[in-house]
């Protein structure tokens, strides 16, 4: 059994193809490659953390959505997300949370659709914190930009504050697919294993 971790899918959400540059001709055509990457990749007795905005239309459409896609699932609620939620919805979640923090291997991982430029034991190696949101926009450049500059200050007392990961489904090193910590750290390495 793996973890696996993925942010902003925005299944059935057609502006979001021109938004993120997406390779996909309609919401239809990303909906269909979306799922067959997911169940490419995951088992049935994996568990996915999906890091917010999972799917763009109502909770019949949610409900479609997650009955074909394998494995346990656990949302990190996002901005784009169904608010309130029905119980019917809940139960397809093993869990339903704002933030929450995971062990995963050797690592404390905290899981949140925002990314949070201070965290809990930031300091820490074995600490890393997965976000989505800021897909591939100026913020996403700010989260970079800041990373950069953490790396390049650090010092002894705070060397490995910014091991901040952006998990949404666009970028490169994910593309499209749900990825483990160890697919994700041989892309964007922790700053403490540089």
């Amino acid at each position: 059994m793996k973890n696996f971790y993925i942010a902003d899918l925005h299944f059935g959400h057609e502006m979001i193809i021109d938004f993120d540059g997406r390779p996909f001709a309609s919401a239809g055509e990303m909906d269909a490659e979306l799922t067959h990457r997911w169940n490419a990749a995951v088992g049935p007795g994996d568990t996915v953390y999906i890091l917010g905005d999972f799917c763009w239309k109502g909770e019949r459409d949610w409900l479609r959505v997650l009955a074909e896609l394998r494995g346990e699932k656990v949302l990190i609620r996002g901005n784009h997300d169904i608010e309130p939620m029905s119980d019917t919805l809940i139960a397809q979640f093993s869990d339903v949370r704002d933030v929450l923090t995971v062990k995963d291997g050797p690592y404390e991982v905290l899981l949140s659709h925002y990314p949070l430029m201070f965290f809990a034991h930031d300091m820490d190696p074995d600490t890393v914190m997965l976000c989505g949101h800021v897909h591939l926009t100026r913020e996403n450049d700010y989260l970079n930009a800041w990373r950069a500059q953490l790396r390049e200050n650090r010092t002894a007392k705070r060397g490995n504050c910014g091991n901040i990961i952006n998990v949404g489904c666009m970028l490169p090193y994910m593309d499209y697919t749900p990825r483990t910590l160890s697919e994700i750290l041989a892309a964007v390495p922790l700053w403490a294993q540089d």
